[in-house]
């Protein structure tokens, strides 16, 4: 009897030691099956491809000067399509500013008063620097830039009996 009493504490042991093992399996199982339905659930909003939109960099203003009518005037335009003047001031140092406008057209007399007596005299091509402070509108938003340009000029005229004048030449950076 006392082989009959071990065996049974023995099995009785076992059967402890299984019921326990299954215990921790269930708990593991229901842990699982939590993570598989939080991992579905979150899903739900990437249903489909997502479109990714790219925002439009800003293009810096560059203004470029067109040479009209003999050069008694220069038209400042900017070199983007995309840009549209709103107002544009040339100021060369020493003088007031120049209004010109959303149209851009610099007058060459504009630039002689504003040079007044620094107007360097002789032959030849000459330079002086400027400061162009421009609003503009691209796609849609007011902006402003503010650059350093560098007006050519030349002396026509001066004979014996004329009077001299000043005509563009072009504008560059």
């Amino acid at each position: 009897m006392s082989d009959s009493r071990e065996t049974e504490a023995k099995r009785k042991s076992r059967l402890r030691w299984v019921t326990l093992g299954e215990a921790i399996a269930i708990a593991a199982l229901i842990v699982s099956a939590v993570g598989v339905w939080l991992s579905y659930k979150g899903d739900d909003g990437d249903k489909g491809p997502s479109t990714v939109v790219e925002k439009r960099q800003a293009i810096p203003l560059t203004l470029r000067g067109k040479v009209q009518s003999d050069g008694r005037s220069l038209e400042i335009a900017p070199v983007e399509s995309s840009h549209a003047l709103q107002s544009l001031k040339v100021t060369i140092a020493g003088s007031d500013a120049i209004e010109v406008g959303s149209e851009g057209d610099l007058g060459a007399r504009d630039v002689e008063s504003a040079l007044g007596k620094n107007a360097v005299d002789g032959k030849g091509t000459h330079r002086v620097t400027a400061r162009i402070v421009a609003t503009y509108v691209e796609a849609g938003a007011d902006k402003s830039a503010t650059g350093s340009y560098v007006i050519s000029y030349r002396w026509e005229g001066g004979g014996l009996f004329g009077g001299r004048s000043l005509r563009l030449v072009g504008l560059s950076r």
